[in-house]
């Protein structure tokens, strides 16, 4: 049987994608991702080092726009810094919800890994600004739980448009950051 060699990266990302969104990253092997492309595990091996590599470079654009927020945030005060938070992460969320939706139920585990370190900073500091910077438990838990019900209604409502998901968000999220402890 004549092994196929992908064109391009773009092959090997595409059917990874599709195996994390079926399996999950951590149930799916380089070899699932080989035979999705139609090639060998060491076509895709001279690509990507390894599974961590190929997932690093899908997550690469949402990463970095997560990497922007946090520094936007960083120049921000108080309700500033809270806003830009609140209004930065339900856009990010809703641009990246596919990504976030591949990686659903797997995201403390993946913060684990050397590659994604630090994002598991970012998510204390933009936790941290969305809390309004104290220590008050109300407040603390309120963004907690914006931060992963963002998250989990940006993956599961896959079919509404993004104008009115980050709308009903943006909403919600002024709720209850508006709500008295």
């Amino acid at each position: 049987m004549a092994r196929v060699v992908p064109e391009t990266r773009d092959e090997i990302l595409a059917a990874a994608a599709r195996r994390f969104a079926v399996t999950g990253y951590r149930g799916t092997s380089l070899q699932d991702i080989a035979r999705e492309v139609g090639c060998s595990k060491a076509a895709v091996l001279y690509h990507f080092a390894n599974k961590e590599a190929i997932l690093t470079e899908l997550m690469a654009p949402a990463i970095a726009v997560l990497a922007a927020l946090d520094e936007r945030i960083s120049r921000e005060t108080g309700g500033a810094a809270q806003r830009v938070a609140a209004e930065g992460f339900v856009d990010l969320a809703v641009r990246f919800r596919r990504e976030i939706a591949l990686l659903r139920g797997e995201f403390p585990e993946l913060l684990r890994q050397p590659a994604f370190a630090h994002i598991q900073r970012i998510a204390e500091r933009l936790q941290d600004a969305l809390a309004g910077h104290t220590d008050r438990l109300p407040a603390r838990v309120a963004a907690l739980v914006l931060l992963a019900g963002i998250s989990e209604a940006c993956a599961e409502f896959a079919d509404v448009g993004d104008t009115e998901l980050r709308d009903a968000l943006l909403t919600l999220v002024r709720r209850a950051l508006d709500t008295p402890d």
